[in-house]
């Protein structure tokens, strides 16, 4: 009985992320995933000239015994901020991979992002950005099992599922746009607003029968975000994230804290905890050395789900490095969009 109800639950999960109308691939630490989030994030890096970045998640082990794996490795840059004296253009570059369940249900995506940053006053920024994506899906179907399959006993693959695939691959141009605006009144306070729209041309994706309504919702994604220093010691950084896609809907509330440790900032303890609204409870820690962010978090199951997989939702990891076009050597940029720092 056990082993049937791990086939039907892999079986509910591979559909989930089927349905064109499901939600897309995520992070709990969407904060350390700036391109995927907005693409007027792009080349939004105060501090710093360029940035790359990876990402690594794992979730649902205990469900199927087959984990849903999510990666990313992930790039921007400042053009002309020497040369524009009031804004300066980012652009940047991912690609994103997600292996889902039992079904090797594969996700690969290739995007490429431009966006320009404007000041609008002493104290305010508007940014502006669009990303195009090339995605291409897949799926093993001789690894699936269907309920029709089953015969009282066990998963008869010799029983035809009555599933009407057509495709075992799919392939698409995604369109994505977003805008940005932040606002510095002092070198203590930092606020962020953003909104993005994906899928903006409505891709067609699908393994079935042309008949089917394989056109993908457009998803909105909005975010608020703040640091706040406090003394020399700490930087709170309160956020809240939310997302919606057709009926699907995420929300994201909590914070990360940065201790200063070594005095002048160059290290510093990373704490936060965020909760997702009917979900999840996520600790995150972390550690900064330089210009170097290590992080990683946990996501604690609260929903149902929790009854079958012992509360064991998802583990990631964050690695991002930050530079400057010239090293060391070179003093920082000028800050046109300055944030609290140590």
């Amino acid at each position: 009985m056990k082993n049937c109800f791990t086939y039907i639950i892999t079986y509910l999960l591979c559909i989930v992320f089927m349905k064109s109308k499901s939600q897309d691939l995520h992070f709990s630490q969407y904060f350390n995933a700036p391109l995927l989030v907005n693409p007027a994030n792009t080349g939004f890096n105060p501090l710093y000239d360029f940035r790359i970045g990876g990402n690594y998640r794992n979730q649902w082990a205990s469900v199927g015994g087959n984990p849903y794996k999510t990666m990313s490795l992930w790039g921007d840059a400042k053009l002309f901020n020497d040369r524009f004296e009031t804004g300066w253009v980012g652009v940047g570059g991912a690609l994103f991979n997600d292996a889902a369940g039992s079904g090797s249900l594969t996700s690969t995506q290739a995007q490429a992002n431009i966006a320009y940053h404007q000041l609008l006053s002493d104290n305010s920024l508007l940014s502006a950005g669009v990303g195009l994506s090339y995605v291409q899906k897949s799926i093993d179907r001789s690894k699936l099992s269907f309920d029709n399959q089953w015969n009282g006993t066990f998963f008869d693959m010799n029983i035809s599922p009555n599933e009407p695939f057509v495709y075992n691959s799919t392939h698409y141009f995604d369109f994505q746009a977003g805008m940005n605006y932040a606002w510095f009144p002092s070198d203590n306070l930092y606020v962020n607003v953003g909104v993005s729209i994906m899928h903006i041309n409505h891709p067609h994706e699908g393994f079935f029968a042309p008949s089917f309504n394989d056109q993908i919702a457009r998803r909105i994604t909005g975010f608020l975000n703040a640091s706040i220093k406090i003394q020399d010691l700490w930087i709170l950084n309160p956020n809240f994230y939310f997302s919606k896609m057709a009926t699907a809907t995420e929300a994201v509330i909590g914070f990360n804290a940065n201790r200063n440790l070594s005095g002048d900032g160059n290290q510093q303890l990373v704490l936060g905890l965020y909760y997702r609204s009917n979900d999840a409870i996520i600790p995150v820690i972390g550690f900064e050395l330089s210009d170097l962010k290590i992080t990683f978090s946990y996501d604690a199951t609260i929903s149902s789900l929790g009854s079958y997989n012992g509360t064991q939702g998802a583990y990631e990891l964050s690695i991002i490095k930050s530079g400057l076009y010239f090293g060391k050597n070179k003093p920082m940029p000028n800050l046109k969009c300055p944030i609290p720092k140590f």
